[in-house]
């Protein structure tokens, strides 16, 4: 499979472009490679397609978030798989297409067949299960085609009859020069058609809410914020289109240890001020168990020790970040006489030393 080109490469655009600028570039291509005016030319539609997912990508804050950071790994990682086929091509950009030909679509037509809605669900998920993954089966109601007339929103023994104020099409067509005007038929809305014996479960509307299921693979390192595509599990499209998608945005809940920064993580561990000044090796909790960790002689307060590879993996390369410990000198609030004294002794022994200092300073002047 050929490399993809650099979405900003394909657009002509800079990578602190605007968004008015990579519509502008997009336009221009898609006017430029446009199927309907290259028919038959193979290397014009690539380019059309090639240009519609940069788009696609670019035109959307948060797509453009994960691309600029991971590249074309992080956007196949957070279930965006390209624009598709033409149908989602249409679909999506028909404003633009609008001001191209008149119409949303590359066929116009009221019996042409859309694709589905799109659904969102929202999912918390563990700590745990960001850092190294997990499955999940999602319950979530959608519209599903109605059993009863099979989704064409008539009763049972009828059918739905063209509609005889737009023979069909869906849209008024008034010729004004060279100029087509088009407009949505008030009388089917755009159907192309009219039910006059609506179904008795639906009432004409061709689909029911339904429960469904779903399960769902969260891969290691998904962040707070991270969306996963389900593909054709959102709703199904009028006129027997291909159904939507489901994204599942992730939400982790916090973790009581851990502060995640990027691949790595981040925890405060305290210690005496004993083990500061003498050293000490101490047991610390990981993600996967506790660990060793060696505190050196004459540890300060803020300190920060690392663990190598105990962090959360990426979601570019699947390698582990590390574990950054800071670590916390305590000092005792409650001491007895004997602790008292010594202490005492301590900081008499430090205060001669600090004066011997001073005095073998002054004998070098």
């Amino acid at each position: 499979m050929a490399e993809k080109r650099d979405y900003y490469e394909v657009l002509g655009v800079s990578r602190d472009a605007d968004a008015d600028s990579i519509k502008k570039s997009y336009r221009k291509l898609a006017m430029k490679y446009h199927p309907d005016k290259n028919p038959g030319d193979q290397k014009a539609e690539d380019r059309f397609k090639e240009a519609s997912e940069a788009y696609a990508v670019l035109s959307d804050a948060e797509k453009r978030r994960i691309y600029d950071q991971f590249g074309h790994r992080g956007l196949e990682n957070s279930g965006f798989s390209g624009a598709g086929g033409f149908d989602d091509i249409f679909s999506s950009f028909g404003d633009i297409f609008e001001d191209f030909f008149g119409f949303g679509g590359r066929r116009g037509g009221g019996q042409r067949s859309r694709r589905g809605s799109d659904l969102r669900y929202d999912l918390e998920i563990e700590f745990s299960e960001a850092a190294f993954g997990s499955e999940r089966e999602l319950e979530f109601e959608k519209l599903e085609n109605c059993g009863h007339c099979g989704g064409d929103g008539c009763e049972p023994g009828s059918g739905p009859e063209v509609c005889p104020h737009c023979r069909g099409t869906g849209q008024y067509a008034q010729t004004q020069g060279f100029f087509t005007v088009r407009s949505t038929c008030p009388y089917c809305k755009g159907a192309g058609k009219i039910i006059r014996n609506p179904c008795s479960k639906c009432h004409g509307r061709g689909r029911m809410p339904a429960k469904k299921k779903v399960s769902v693979r969260i891969p290691a390192g998904v962040d707070n914020g991270s969306r996963l595509r389900l593909t054709g599990e959102g709703e199904p499209g009028p006129n027997g289109g291909p159904q939507g998608d489901l994204y599942v945005f992730i939400h982790v809940k916090p973790h009581k240890l851990f502060q995640r920064e990027g691949s790595d993580i981040l925890c405060f561990v305290d210690i005496s001020m004993v083990q500061a000044a003498l050293g000490d090796t101490i047991r610390v909790e990981t993600l996967e168990g506790e660990k060793d960790l060696n505190i050196p002689k004459g540890t300060q307060y803020g300190d920060t020790f690392r663990l190598k590879g105990e962090g959360i993996p990426s979601l570019r390369t699947g390698q582990r970040g590390d574990q950054i410990i800071q670590v916390h000198v305590k000092t005792p609030t409650h001491v007895n006489k004997k602790q008292e004294k010594l202490l005492r002794e301590f900081a008499k022994l430090d205060e001669e030393k600090f004066t011997n200092k001073l005095k073998n300073l002054f004998k070098g002047l």
